[in-house]
């Protein structure tokens, strides 16, 4: 069926005109419904934006927190460059301590054995650390060694030596708290009889404390190494 031009501009003009056949021609088409379903989507779009709003401020509150948590971290960051600086200091001062009362030992020990307070066998006993300081932790063998020729002293005598073998090297140490020029020549002819008895060249070592200013011209020209244990040289 079919309306005609009359009719169809009879409808029209209903339809602007009459408002409850408006509304009634509405319903009948189905118009309700999706105004019905529009207002329910606008209803869950404002609720999502009203939960991601929430979202956001959560977001934020978070990035907030994280930001103090950083400004705190870099804090005790700081803190713990400064307490680590200030260990070190302190680290540094104990050494030097350590270092002054162990050069204050030192002399107290060469005093007391250059003025017959502390005895031979007592001076040497107590620069033992000296040694293992200078070459490590080994252990150093006494030697005597019958000197038929007299190459020493001139005459035939008993000669003690003490050897460090190290690294297959030989090497003769005497530790004295006053060095001379005739202890020099002493180590010098020790160690010739040493090569004589054994065959093999030792290297010479001196460690002294006070140490005469003649006795480093003669080691040099003698090739034997002087070795102070202290750091001044009052003689």
């Amino acid at each position: 069926m079919s309306l005609t031009s009359e009719e169809k501009k009879k409808i029209l003009k209903a339809i602007e005109e009459d408002r409850e056949f408006r509304y009634a021609l509405m319903g009948l088409l189905g118009f309700q419904e999706i105004l019905d379903r529009i207002t329910k989507l606008e209803d869950r779009f404002a609720k999502l934006e009203e939960h991601f709003m929430k979202l956001e401020e959560r977001q934020q509150r978070l990035e907030e927190r994280q930001q103090k948590l950083e400004e705190r971290q870099q804090r005790l960051e700081e803190r713990f460059a400064e307490l680590e600086e200030r260990f070190a200091k302190l680290e540094e001062r104990q050494q030097r301590l350590e270092e002054e009362m162990r050069e204050t030992r030192r002399v107290l020990i060469t005093i007391s054995h250059r003025f017959g307070i502390l005895s031979e066998a007592g001076f040497r006993e107590a620069m033992k650390y000296v040694v293992q300081e200078l070459f490590g932790l080994a252990t150093v063998e006494k030697k005597s060694i019958y000197d038929e020729k007299g190459i020493v002293y001139g005459y035939p005598s008993m000669i003690d030596i003490d050897v460090l073998i190290h690294d297959k090297e030989h090497i003769l140490i005497e530790i004295k708290s006053r060095v001379s020029r005739a202890d020099v020549y002493e180590l010098h002819r020790v160690g010739k009889l040493y090569e004589e008895k054994y065959n093999v060249k030792p290297r010479l070592v001196i460690i002294g404390g006070f140490i005469d200013d003649k006795a480093w011209e003669v080691a040099k020209n003698l090739n034997v190494e002087i070795k102070p244990y202290l750091k001044t040289n009052i003689i």
